[in-house]
């Protein structure tokens, strides 16, 4: 089984709009969708989709509409009670596929809260092959509950992965000392940020066909403990970095209409494929499928199996990891 934990869930709510976002002016909507959402319950409904047991771990009030939504995907969840509703987050979609996100804060936990999630945690990774943690905390949480978990963690046999950011990611970055995931997933953002890197410099070289910088930053994460680094890179694809080697896959091209939730297939398909015996590049390609595949579908809709092709990622192992970036490309 899989667990994965939203400590942070919300209903999202996708608006398309048939001419470019004006910024003050008055739009016509063309459609709207509202589906269960947060991080880790994607993961759990891409999971669902391909016929893996998932169960979705998740702070929600015992009336709360994101439980509706979650019994109509057909997803297990498990709650841990709260008093007000998940939160609401808004994404605007253009025709071209550009996507903007309106993210409430989400519903503060408070002490006991938090020991009761953690609890929770716990006792359903002793029953599960993976551990998936993602997004963002909510308020109550503090920045290294994460790190937290995962030193927790360390004694279970359950393979752990985190998909987070900002304050978050930067305190399990910190933590790793205690005990650290069997695979991450940032952005190139994220990555150069967590390690101190200019974003613009890895991005930069990601855009002409230089996935080195990010091997090499992924490098010095791996040398500090964890297991694998899949460093999803948008339309460029993604670079997996564990201790036995690197690899880059590409995608196919596609016509996006919503990047929301493409991370989130992205971690789901690696889970898929180890989960079925997959070699990392193996893992890779599923990954890398499944988040293309979620970019070609509408606000957070989650591709089905029938829509993955893993015929259409290309993945290349990149020989010899370079080594960690020098100081004179960091800002």
């Amino acid at each position: 089984m899989i667990v994965t934990v939203t400590p942070n869930p919300s209903i999202d709510r996708t608006v398309t709009l048939p001419s470019p976002l004006t910024r003050g002016a008055v739009h016509r909507i063309g459609s709207v969708t509202s589906q269960a959402g947060g991080k880790g319950v994607n993961v759990a409904r891409a999971l669902t989709l391909a016929g893996v047991e998932a169960l979705a771990l998740l702070p929600a009030a015992t009336n709360d509409p994101l439980l509706s939504a979650l019994q109509s995907a057909g997803v297990a969840y498990r709650v841990v009670p709260t008093i007000e509703p998940a939160r609401t987050n808004l994404t605007i979609t253009e025709q071209d596929g550009t996507t903007t996100k309106l993210n409430e804060p989400g519903t503060e936990l408070d002490a006991t809260a938090v020991r009761a999630l953690t609890d929770a945690v716990l006792e359903a990774a002793t029953d599960a092959a993976w551990v998936v943690m993602s997004g963002s905390l909510p308020p109550g949480v503090p920045n290294g509950w994460y790190g937290d978990i995962v030193a927790l963690l360390a004694s279970q046999p359950c393979r752990i992965a985190v998909d987070t950011s900002d304050a978050p990611l930067a305190a399990l970055v910190a933590s790793l000392d205690h005990g650290a995931p069997d695979l991450i997933k940032p952005n190139a953002e994220e990555l150069a940020g967590v390690l101190g890197y200019s974003p613009l410099a890895l991005e930069a070289a990601v855009a002409q066909g230089d996935p080195e910088p990010v091997v090499a930053a992924a490098r010095r994460l791996i040398d500090r403990g964890i297991g694998a680094v899949l460093a999803t890179l948008g339309a460029a694809g993604a670079v997996l970095v564990d201790q036995n080697g690197a690899w880059l896959a590409t995608p196919p091209p596609i016509t996006p209409r919503s990047t929301v939730g493409a991370g989130d297939s992205s971690l789901a398909g690696y889970v898929r494929a180890e989960v079925g015996g997959a070699v990392p590049p193996q893992r890779l390609q599923m990954a890398v499928a499944y988040g293309s595949a979620a970019a070609a579908l509408p606000g957070t809709t989650l591709p089905t199996p029938a829509e993955i092709d893993l015929n259409a990622v290309q993945v290349k192992s990149i020989s010899p990891i370079p080594t960690p970036i020098d100081s004179d490309k960091r800002e």
